[in-house]
């Protein structure tokens, strides 16, 4: 299969050097792009398959989620929930997840994906830690196979209830051997470490506040034995520091460390209240971080110091989080509210547009360890690519367009390829009937309600 991008106002390349390509093209073949810019063949319309005409677009790579939790997808501003901090938050949502079905996973997870999909989102993280009424995380695998996007399910646990000291209700927790045994059991059946991998498995205890340090350790030690990635939430508001301090008598990023949770085969979410120690055991050990700056700011946690951390080379990438505590899906949305806030916290200038942007793509890929092959536009690399329409009512008179993708905030983007294939054509889901999938999640919202 060849397809053509043809006459991009701008290709961003997110190359070593940067490049943005004014008036270039692209081709595809078999999911890989093999060659870029403003001299392609003269005969490379007449042997495409697929034409995508790209006049009045910017091409960038597709965008990168780190961290999501798609099966809240349908419990978004839930009364009780829309003004607490993170431990209340949780209260309130844990009795309602508690009476999800396997059907509900599937389609809170269909509509998360698509809505991402039309944010410019081509890969994303899934955090799934609860598995109540015969759920498995097979249930949101299959959604993303429909959808399309490239996945990274991260088989998450609780164990410690509320009788032992932890957050969950006991209802919601499952013992250590029963997590451990079916981490084992995914990665078997589901992960694949080739390259172009359209779907692979990390292991994510949820947090400290709800796991044993002895399944932290022994997670830590089963990942590494299969090879796989790890996946936990760390340091996201003033009451996460202070369960640390006060169960662990140590802070956060001690506390992960300590556990083995350090290094390249590691990211944590939030990370808002690291300090100066622990950004700097981040940078060295090459632990990645997914910053969530709309959740953090929902739940009232805190500005992360995502300039501290890029100044001192963590791997940070975006995050959604989940659509109970940000309300959204909207990964180009998220990159325009990173920027922002470290304008707030450090001057105007602390982050620029372009920054953001590397953050949303080539920066999640570091995170997710799949830069080799994702997260720029070069030949060689794989064909995930969003084409962003510079010529509609949100970015009519903008100056500079690649700017415009995160000032102006499109939202939605006019195409979106995975793997070469086009699951966004001219703003709308190739792959599912959006229509009904939104009937279908307001049904299942019904019946929660009630």
């Amino acid at each position: 299969m060849h397809t053509l991008i043809r006459n991009a106002d701008v290709i961003v390349t997110m190359d070593g050097a940067r490049r943005e390509l004014a008036g270039a093209s692209l081709l595809i073949k078999d999911g890989e792009i093999t060659a870029l810019g403003a001299d392609l063949p003269a005969d490379a319309a007449a042997r495409a398959d697929e034409v995508i005409d790209a006049s009045g677009c910017v091409v960038t790579p597709g965008l990168v989620n780190t961290h999501h939790h798609l099966y809240q997808t349908l419990t978004r501003a839930v009364p009780g929930g829309q003004d607490a901090l993170l431990f209340g938050w949780l209260r309130t949502l844990y009795p309602i997840w508690a009476r999800y079905t396997p059907n509900d996973f599937r389609i809170s997870a269909q509509l998360g994906l698509a809505e991402l999909a039309l944010s410019g989102c081509t890969m994303s993280a899934d955090h799934q830690y609860l598995f109540p009424n015969g759920a498995r995380l097979d249930d949101s695998i299959e959604a993303a196979l429909e959808v399309g996007l490239r996945f990274h399910a991260t088989r998450g646990a609780m164990s410690i209830g509320e009788s032992d000291g932890g957050l969950p209700p006991d209802t919601l927790v499952e013992s250590d051997t029963a997590i451990l045994d079916d981490s084992q059991r995914v990665i078997h059946d589901f992960h694949d470490a080739s390259e172009n991998a359209m779907l692979r498995i990390a292991l994510a205890p949820c947090s400290p506040f709800s796991v044993s340090r002895d399944l932290m350790r022994n997670t830590a030690a089963l990942a590494r034995e299969q090879g796989v990635m790890l996946h936990t939430h760390l340091a996201e508001n003033d009451e996460d520091v202070a369960y640390s301090l006060a169960q662990f008598g140590c802070r956060p990023g001690q506390y992960a460390e300590d556990l083995g949770w350090t290094g390249a085969d590691v990211w944590h979410a939030h990370c808002v209240k690291l300090d100066a120690s622990e950004i700097a055991l981040f940078a060295k050990t090459l632990t990645g971080v997914a910053h969530c700056p709309c959740s953090n700011c929902r739940l009232g946690s805190g500005i992360a110091p995502l300039r501290q951390m890029r100044d001192a080379k963590v791997r940070v990438g975006l995050g959604v989080d989940g659509s109970a505590s940000s309300d959204a899906g909207d990964l180009i949305g998220e990159a325009r509210q990173a920027m922002l806030l470290q304008r707030v916290a450090n001057g105007a200038d602390a982050m620029s547009a372009r920054e953001a942007l590397e953050i949303a793509t080539l920066g999640g890929a570091k995170v997710l360890g799949r830069a080799a092959a994702l997260g720029s536009l070069v030949p060689g690399k794989r064909a995930d690519i969003a084409i962003w329409d510079v010529q509609s009512l949100q970015t009519a008179g903008a100056w500079d367009p690649v700017a415009a993708l995160v000032l102006c905030a499109p939202h939605r983007v006019k195409h979106l390829l995975v793997e070469g294939r086009q699951v966004v054509r001219d703003g709308q889901l190739t792959t599912l009937d959006t229509g009904l999938l939104a009937t279908q999640a307001r049904a299942a919202t019904r019946r929660l309600m009630e």
